[in-house]
């Protein structure tokens, strides 16, 4: 009964792992990438430089970045290391890299 017991209950830690990391996925709709896009080329900013960070989707940036506002976007951009990045303001984490 242990040898059955055992996988079955580490399987199903396992799922709610996966679960919990799906539930951590942002999902940026293309409405809001459209309004976002816009919104940064209408008002450039100057680039922030970080040394030594990583810039992808889920880099964190620090608190020395300013983040500005995009009316209506629950996100917040920034130009880090030369690169757009879309953010949220609550984790201070990288959602999209806008291109």
């Amino acid at each position: 009964m242990k040898t059955i017991l055992i996988p079955a209950i580490a399987g199903l830690a396992l799922m709610a792992g996966i679960g919990i990391a799906a539930a951590d996925e942002v999902i940026v709709t293309p409405e809001q990438q459209t309004v976002v896009k816009e919104y940064v080329h209408k008002h450039p900013i100057a680039s922030v430089n970080v040394l030594g960070l990583e810039l992808g989707v889920g880099s964190t940036v620090p608190d020395t970045v300013e983040l500005q506002e995009v009316p209506d976007v629950q996100y917040r951009y920034a130009v880090v290391n030369d690169h757009t990045v879309l953010i949220d303001p609550g984790t201070r984490r990288v959602v999209q890299v806008i291109q």
